[in-house]
């Protein structure tokens, strides 16, 4: 009987030290199980950047571009320009950007509690297209800036846009069903208004404007990519002091405001930044959806809800999405490049559905 039951005669704290060394085994290897999973992530998206940097209109194989990469002063010059002019800006931007949407999709999807929040469905994305079209329309040009014309109109119009959907969620106080509510009426209003510039403009002016509209990496240069890299450093910067209180936000404001948390300045704050970086984002690349939406859910099947694992594996995620994408679109047709946001829109709905439908696998 005794050798059956050998903890009658133990201590009476060893059953529930033993418990708790357990549980803290467990956490250890729930959070080692994360990061290799993040670890894989970043490893996949480094292969995707060198793929995407190889792909292209002018075939180069992998020993002309790893020379032109790590010794670009012994590789040919017109390799050399290819990929360090061209390819590289381009696949840095498409990084960039798709880090952002997804660091900014997370903390959207965090503060207002909704799945289906991202900044493309509440109107950032849309503000900053009408910003981009009106400055095509009217031919606007800044003076000692005239290449960043319409990055700048982009981003005063997303930034125009937070600044709504943040006043009519003050009037009705800051609850997070009110600023949904406001962001899609601000969505159906900057899309109106995108429609309305379209509708006015010749067929020349109107091509421009729908090409910007569809999104492309085409335009990248090492200048758009230094200024877009420092808005998104200081955007994923700004909010890691707070990664701790935004994952005690999933438990709800009750339970967050319970401990500590302040809620209201905490969603204010967040919002910023989520402005920020969604028009740091769009306004050099144009409207790309669905990888704030997207990349957010894969990132929380993948690591849960501890933001401190999450954000960045949501920046990976949404990283790897627009590379990838950016790959797909030079393969759909060669010699030429399709535009990112069309890809991003064929792959992100399919998915959508399929997060949807699946019902093994939870998304929020």
């Amino acid at each position: 009987m005794d050798a059956a039951f050998p903890e009658k005669d133990a201590p009476a704290g060893a059953s529930s030290g033993t418990a708790t060394a357990r549980e803290q085994g467990g956490y250890r290897a729930l959070i080692a199980r994360r990061l290799g999973a993040l670890f894989g992530t970043c490893m996949l998206l480094a292969v995707s950047c060198f793929a995407d940097i190889l792909i292209g209109p002018a075939f180069l194989d992998v020993t002309q571009v790893l020379g032109a990469l790590f010794q670009p002063g012994s590789a040919d010059q017109t390799v050399a320009a290819i990929v360090h002019i061209i390819r590289l800006p381009m696949t840095c931007m498409a990084l960039l950007v798709g880090a952002a949407l997804g660091i900014a999709g997370t903390h959207m999807q965090t503060i207002l509690g909704n799945p289906l929040a991202s900044p493309y469905t509440l109107g950032f994305s849309a503000a900053a297209g009408f910003g981009a079209a009106a400055a095509i329309l009217l031919g606007l040009a800044i003076p000692w800036l005239p290449d960043l014309t319409i990055p700048i109109a982009a981003f005063a119009m997303a930034g125009l846009a937070a600044v709504t959907v943040y006043g009519f969620s003050q009037l009705r106080g800051m609850g997070a069903d009110v600023m949904v509510l406001a962001g899609i009426a601000t969505l159906f209003l900057f899309q109106s208004l995108q429609s309305m510039v379209q509708y006015l403009a010749s067929p020349e002016v109107l091509q421009q404007i729908v090409f910007w509209l569809f999104g492309s990496m085409l335009k990248a240069n090492w200048t758009n990519v230094s200024i877009t890299a420092i808005i998104v450093l200081a955007g994923a910067a700004a909010l890691i002091p707070d990664l701790w209180k935004l994952t005690a936000l999933r438990l709800g404001d009750d339970r967050a405001a319970a401990i500590g948390v302040d809620v209201r300045r905490l969603r204010m704050k967040v919002f910023a930044v989520v402005a920020l970086l969604t028009a740091g984002a769009v306004s050099f690349v144009g409207t790309i959806g669905f990888v704030g939406l997207v990349a957010p859910h894969i990132a929380r099947m993948l690591v849960g809800e501890d933001q401190r694992i999450l954000v960045p594996m949501a920046a990976a995620t949404g990283a790897v999405i627009l590379v990838g994408a950016s790959i797909i679109s030079k393969l759909i047709s060669p010699g030429t490049v399709v535009p990112i946001g069309i890809v991003t829109a064929v792959i992100g709905v399919p998915f959508l559905y399929s997060l949807i439908l699946n019902r093994s696998r939870r998304i929020w």
